[in-house]
């Protein structure tokens, strides 16, 4: 994103932009591994994309603390930019990230049938890290704040596309290529897109979701009617419509001749195509 919108790409001392843009994308992914970390703790799952989850190799204790340790550092180094709306940024991506696990852990039945609730918590879960962290960079780079929102939006797009995905390959991934157990979602009661665009075709659905699927046979059937239904495929197109909004977000960048930011730009949009045709 930083060599997107900005040619400020100075190598060197710590206090030069090429720096404080690296220093946003490591704060970024420790948060990001510290959520996981916390998430197999609260999921008590044994693999993390087909290795040992850290909770399994050195138990929920020591891996609460290894979470909040990266958290510690990545907020550690925030500071460090010494730049206030980053820090708000970025705290507002952790404050999303724990809303949009208790908007899953303290679902109703009711909200468990709902698109628009569906979609707020994976906001929540996924994309805000991506977006907050991307609209920091360019906050970092003193953009504009027309620029600023460009880069929010390709995040906030970018990270809904990848988690629909993600949704779809649920239920058509094996569990080899997706490093953990297929169906893993609706067998921990997590109603995704898929579902529930299928109770959209099939209202007799409605019931067997808000009974929840503590019982196999609830499970069977929601996935009976997912067979019969478009609900992969309305996924997987509502997951394109937010991967083409990613790249609108960077075609509406300011207009730049420089090589490198046009190759920049096209990288970012490419990824948004490579997020659509993954399968692990």
């Amino acid at each position: 994103m930083a060599s997107a919108i900005s040619m400020e790409m100075t190598d060197g001392l710590e206090n030069r932009p090429r720096a404080r843009h690296m220093r946003v994308a490591e704060i970024t992914e420790m948060i990001h591994i510290a959520s996981l970390i916390h998430d197999d703790v609260l999921d008590d799952a044994d693999t993390r994309r087909g290795m040992d989850s850290l909770n399994f190799t050195v138990g929920k204790k020591l891996a609460v603390l290894a979470g909040d340790f990266l958290l510690f550092r990545a907020f550690s180094a925030a500071v460090s930019l010494d730049n206030t709306e980053v820090l708000s940024l970025l705290a507002t991506a952790v404050n999303n990230l724990v809303t949009g696990e208790l908007m899953q852990m303290s679902i109703t039945p009711a909200q468990r049938c709902s698109m628009d609730y569906y979609l707020q918590k994976t906001y929540y879960k996924t994309a805000a890290l991506i977006s907050n962290s991307c609209k920091a960079i360019a906050v970092l780079a003193g953009q504009t704040p027309e620029v600023q929102a460009l880069a929010y939006q390709y995040g906030r797009h970018l990270g809904m596309a990848y988690q629909l995905i993600d949704d779809i390959l649920d239920f058509t991934g094996t569990s080899a290529s997706l490093g953990k157990a297929s169906l893993s979602d609706i067998h921990q009661g997590i109603v995704t897109a898929p579902i529930l665009f299928a109770i959209e075709e099939f209202p007799e659905l409605h019931e067997i979701v808000e009974k929840g699927f503590d019982d196999p046979s609830n499970v069977e059937m929601a996935l009976k009617y997912l067979s019969k239904s478009q609900g992969i495929e309305r996924t997987r197109l509502l997951a394109a419509e937010h991967a083409k909004l990613a790249a609108d977000a960077i075609d509406g960048l300011p207009e730049s001749e420089d090589q490198v930011i046009l190759d920049s730009r096209q990288a970012l949009k490419d990824l948004t195509q490579k997020f659509m045709r993954r399968t692990k």
